[in-house]
């Protein structure tokens, strides 16, 4: 479920910059054409869900403490926030919460 959640991390945050260039390009553009914004809106919305929808069904399988799921959810509000949080959670372990855990138990069973 980590892979999971830092591959839809990463689309989201890859449609968000989509939907940023189409928004230059059809309010700010020499030439305004509004082709971005109809192509990257609705991709970076079923992309937003989606995101939505895994970060939920990771802070569940993966038992993320309460901070860790709000703060991932918060995360898809402002654009490419979701990159530097995957990474954040990768390098404090949260990616692989279950397992660490899981580890631990078993460590401290056998001693």
């Amino acid at each position: 479920m980590g892979r999971v959640f830092a591959t839809v991390a990463f689309i989201e945050a890859l449609t968000w910059a989509g939907l940023l260039v189409g928004m230059y390009f059809k309010y700010h553009a020499a030439d305004p054409t509004p082709i971005g914004v109809r192509v990257f809106g609705p991709v970076h919305g079923f992309a937003f869900m989606a995101y939505v929808v895994v970060t939920v069904l990771a802070a569940v399988r993966l038992r993320w403490p309460w901070w860790a799921a709000g703060l991932a959810l918060l995360a898809a509000v402002p654009p490419l926030v979701t990159l530097p949080l995957e990474w954040w959670f990768k390098r404090r372990g949260l990616r692989f919460w279950v397992m660490r855990a899981m580890c631990v138990a078993r460590l401290s069973a056998v001693l």
